[in-house]
């Protein structure tokens, strides 16, 4: 079913100059934040205090945040946990205070607020653990893409392996470009968000390859510019109807998901974006330098018959 109809190819290899200037800009600018800037990582990754706390009605988060702030943390995360009665509190390591002191100096600050609050669970995470947490999860995003260039090559071949891969990781370096220039808080969701981008864009990437296969078989004396033209014009009307219906769920999570799922939604944001662009503007473009041909994909007709006769 098609909402969308385009009656002529989009010439979108003729903007491929243009785009590969915007691409490798934007590749630059979120390097150099990234290496300038850094990452604000969370307390996943750095170790620190999580509390859970309860009311006996719904949470103010807005208080809980206020009596914080008279206490000079203003870098804690405040969240609601399960219900709206349940908060959960990320503080990062205070040198000044051991674990132990530290929640007993929230709670009690909470109570002189608000005496039905209750102590659920103190929990602290050591900046060892979170160490190895982002390692771990530096060592999931190299196995991530090692396996999407892997799978490209097998099922297409190794120049659509290569354009995938670093459509993909251009997608990665542009979320963690935005996190870094704004200092968004970069925690375990995050993260996870960034793999699901991955899986994500190659899903698009691999949609316009196939129509790029069947077409060299179907359009024998088109070039291989009008191939590639033709195959992203005639994916657009899935393109649309997918991304728009994904983008808006997403949305939904950033306006309405609340605090724990505010910079989660907001990397899937960033990355459908882009996932997009790079699947049609980075990873067809790439492929063309390449010098992909149809006899990289479609056996000659001679040689297919003498195979077939052997």
């Amino acid at each position: 079913m098609e909402f969308f109809r385009f009656s002529r190819d989009i010439p979108f290899m003729s903007w491929r100059r243009y785009a590969n200037i915007i691409s490798l800009i934007t590749f630059i600018l979120a390097v150099f934040f990234i290496s300038t800037k850094g990452l604000n990582l969370g307390v996943d990754f750095t170790g620190g205090t999580v509390l859970e706390i309860s009311y006996t009605q719904s949470a103010d988060l807005a208080k809980v945040r206020k009596v914080l702030a008279d206490l000079e943390m203003t870098d804690a995360s405040v969240q609601n946990f399960g219900t709206s009665r349940d908060v959960l509190i990320r503080l990062p390591i205070k040198p000044e205070f051991s674990s132990a002191q530290l929640s007993e100096t929230v709670l009690a600050a909470l109570r002189q607020d608000d005496q039905t609050v209750e102590m659920r669970r103190v929990e602290f995470v050591g900046p060892q653990v979170g160490k190895e947490l982002l390692e771990n999860g530096a060592l999931a995003l190299l196995f991530v893409s090692l396996g999407i260039v892997a799978y490209l090559a097998v099922r297409f071949e190794w120049k659509f392996g290569v354009a995938g891969i670093i459509a993909n990781l251009h997608d990665v370096i542009i979320i963690l470009g935005f996190f870094a220039f704004f200092q968004w808080e970069f925690s375990i969701t995050v993260l996870a968000a960034v793999l699901a981008v991955l899986g994500y864009s190659v899903n698009e990437s691999v949609v316009i390859f196939d129509r790029i296969r069947e077409n060299f078989r179907k359009l024998r004396r088109a070039t291989v510019t009008k191939v590639i033209n033709n195959a992203i014009t005639r994916t657009m009307a899935r393109t649309i109807i997918t991304h728009g219906s994904t983008q808006m769920v997403v949305i939904s999570m950033l306006l309405f998901g609340g605090e724990a799922l505010y910079y989660f939604a907001l990397a899937l944001t960033i990355g459908i974006l882009f996932g997009i662009y790079s699947s049609i503007m980075v990873a067809s473009p790439i492929i063309m330098m390449l010098g992909v041909k149809r006899e990289d994909l479609v056996k000659p007709e001679k040689k297919a018959k003498e195979e077939a006769v052997v």
